[in-house]
Order: structure tokens, then sequence, then C-alpha cells
């Protein structure tokens, strides 16, 4: 009987695991602030840069708080709604403190190529009006940032130590111009 029981509660009790990489992970549940600058408007999850300006801080985002040390995963899902602009970063690592500034920064162009803004690497396709792609990316402080597009690993890159906080939203890249409307789902945070 107690075993049933146990099985039971076993059901009920839901997991921490996370979508990618090896637990075991603990859930996280980060505060935010959002920041619209320019022409970029955000309702609830639809972040939006309204207008074809290619100068200037256009940028539609949620901020998280700041974590130092440690492995950080962020998963979310994110489908375009429209876009006849091109170049406009969805998700962020941004490096904070002393050395504060972007650290990786997903971008996608008009076609649906999908890359990261800092050395111009291709990460995938297929990011077209109409499509979702989930978004992972697992942050192990001091070792390596690693992105997965569709639970497919993508990139590694080296993570200096310090601390960092992760973005979404659309943000207009330096080579980049809206207009675009994104729809964020599934947000999800993990440490271990």
């Amino acid at each position: 009987m107690l075993a049933a029981v146990a099985a039971g509660l076993a059901v009920l009790t839901p997991a921490a695991d996370a979508q990618v990489g090896t637990g075991p992970w603990i859930s996280d549940s980060p505060g935010y602030s959002e920041q619209e600058r320019g022409c970029g408007q955000i309702s609830g999850l639809t972040f939006q840069l309204t207008c074809s300006t290619a100068s200037g801080d256009q940028r539609a985002e949620r901020r998280y708080t700041t974590y130092t040390g440690g492995t950080h995963q962020f998963e979310g899902s994110f489908k375009i709604t429209s876009m006849s602009g091109s170049r406009i970063s969805l998700k962020q690592t941004f490096r904070d403190g002393s050395n504060a500034g972007p650290y990786f920064m997903l971008a996608v162009e008009k076609g649906g190529r999908m890359y990261a803004v800092e050395g111009g690497a291709t990460l995938g396709s297929g990011a077209t009006v109409g499509t979702s792609v989930r978004v992972n990316t697992i942050n192990q402080v001091g070792s390596s940032h690693k992105v997965y597009l569709n639970g497919s690993l993508k990139q590694t890159i080296s993570s200096p130590g310090g601390s960092y906080y992760d973005k979404f939203g659309s943000y207009r890249t330096a080579s980049g111009a809206g207009p675009i409307t994104v729809q964020w789902s599934g947000i999800r945070f993990w440490h271990k």
C-alpha cells in the first residue's frame, strides 16, 4: 500500500528536468525587468520593433536577474509572426559587472538564417514567419556556453568567470533594422 501511494506521489511531482544537458537541474524563477527603447513595444510575451530605423537603440526585451558562478540554463521558444526587417537579435547572454557587455547574441536574418552576432557563425536556418524555434542556452560560468536549437547542440564557446544575465525579445543589431514581431513562449530557467 505504501509503495502504491509513493508511486502515485512520484507521478504527481513535476520533474525539474531540462530539455537539454545532463542534470540534475533545479528550477529557477529569476526576476526580470522590461526594456522598451526607440520603436520597441512589449505586450505580454510579444516583442515588436515597429520601425525600419537602421540607427539608434531599438529594442523590446526582458532582462533577467544577474547570476555569478554555477551552471545556468535558459529555455524558450520564439515564433516570428511578421518580419520585413533583418538582422534582429532574439536571445542574448550578457556579461555584467566590470566586464559588462554583449557576450552571446542569437540573431535572425529575413531569410530565416540564425547566427551568432559575435563572429557571424551560422547556427541554423528555418526561423521563418510562423515557424516555432526552441532555444536553450547553458552557461557553465568559467567553462563553456552552449547553444541548442530545437534540442540540437549548435555552438560551444568558452565562458570566462564572472557575472552574466539572460535577455530575450527583439533587439536591432548594429547592421540590422525592423520591423519585426516575435512571440515567445515556454520560458523556463534552471541551475545546478
